[in-house]
Formats: C-alpha cells, structure tokens, sequence
C-alpha cells in the first residue's frame, strides 16, 4: 500500500520546513490563541501551508516566525504592520547576504583561473615606468 504525501506537509525540504502542527498545536507553542494565527494570516505575517483537506499545517519556520511576531509586538511595542516590515527588511538582507556569498565564490573562483593562467592582477603592474621598484 502506498502512502500519499499532503501538500506541504510531506518531507521534502529542510526539517524547520515541514508543516506539521495544526492550528492549536502551533498556537500552542508559540502562546498564542488559534485566532491570533487567523489574524495573521489575514493580515500576511503568516502563511501556513495547507493539506488536502485544507487545514492549516504550520512548520518550525512558522512556530519561530509567530515567536518574533510576539516579540516585536509584546516585548518591543512594535505593531502589526512594524512587524511586518521589520521581518521583510530581514528577509531582504538574508538574501542579500546569500547574493553577496555567491558573488564572492564566483570572484574566488575567477581570481583561481586567472592565476591558473599565469595572469596578473592589474594593480601589480605598474601604470608608469618610474613606479617600478628596484
């Protein structure tokens, strides 16, 4: 017998991905109550994957994402739509920092062929001939 994977709720993907708590056990652990998580989502702080049946499946990612929400909002006295905005400029950096990495391989990798190739970099050859060192 073969077992069908939910939408969303299967095992692809990193573990913090996999949506697995339905709405109270989510609620639940991040000390909140289920309607908060509907308000959420309303709003677009949140987006819980859905299975077949179209429950809400919400994932590690999800619990830790409600958790920051709580934070700023409680702790820090930031509203909803603060909220928001703070956790996109966070998305953006990580991605800009993930861009940043790649470029940085690519740049190690480049500088790696060219000195394969016996080149060098422009700024050890002198511009002008009475800049050459003894």
């Amino acid at each position: 017998m073969t077992t069908r994977k939910k939408p969303g709720a299967g095992g692809a993907g990193p573990p913090e991905d996999r949506a697995v708590y339905i709405i109270s056990i989510a609620a639940e652990l991040a000390g909140v109550h289920p309607q908060t998580l509907r308000m959420y989502e309303r709003k677009g702080l949140l987006r819980p994957k859905r299975s077949v049946g179209n429950t809400r499946r919400y994932s590690e990612r999800d619990i830790a994402r409600l958790r920051l929400i709580q934070q700023l909002t409680q702790d820090r006295g930031v509203n909803l739509a603060g909220a928001r905005m703070i956790m996109e400029m966070q998305a953006q950096m990580e991605r800009m920092q993930a861009e940043l990495e790649r470029v940085r391989r690519e740049l190690a990798r480049t500088q790696q062929r060219a000195h394969s190739m016996g080149m060098l970099p422009l700024r050890s050859i002198p511009r002008f001939p009475w800049e050459r060192s003894a």
